[in-house]
């Protein structure tokens, strides 16, 4: 996998949603472009997606993405690693797919994944989740990267 320079990605994902809001974009239109961006700009995200936080139906909801179609359009709290991600409230982190017991898979091609929280006025209302077709494909380096992403989206959600 090559270098990936994130400050150059983050000023990219940062212009595209300012020239966005100056359009009057809508916020999934946002989401999509932030989407396909991360996903040809990062050779190891695979799979790039936003899932909505319903608190009512402790669900969360198949938002945006770029990538293999999925058929988890809906996922419980609790289940599976996006519903892991919510229920402790950190970024979750899974270097291997195949080790994790509550994996809800989305393609025979994925081998690690990474799901950060997005947060506004203290609670969850969703989350960036990122397939790799790459064992241990996510570092430190990602999960400050993402983080930061999570927090700027969380401005405009």
């Amino acid at each position: 996998m090559r270098r990936v320079n994130y400050e150059r990605i983050y000023g990219e994902i940062c212009a595209l949603i300012e020239e966005s809001l100056s359009k009057n974009d809508e916020i999934e239109s946002i989401l999509q472009n932030i989407c396909e961006l991360l996903r040809t700009e990062v050779e190891h995200y695979s799979w790039v997606g936003f899932y909505l936080a319903d608190e009512s139906e402790r669900t969360l909801h198949l938002g945006p993405y770029s990538g293999e179609p999925t058929e988890h359009k809906r996922i419980p709290y609790g289940r599976g690693i996006c519903g892991q991600a919510v229920e402790i409230g950190d970024t979750f982190v899974v270097q291997d797919v195949s080790q994790e017991t509550n994996y809800l898979a989305c393609s025979p091609k994925v081998r690690s994944e990474i799901v950060v929280p997005i947060y506004k006025n203290g609670r969850i209302v969703g989350e960036i989740d990122i397939d790799s077709h790459y064992l241990s494909a996510f570092s430190e380096d990602d999960r400050k990267f993402l983080e930061r992403v999570a927090d700027r989206i969380a401005e405009i959600i």
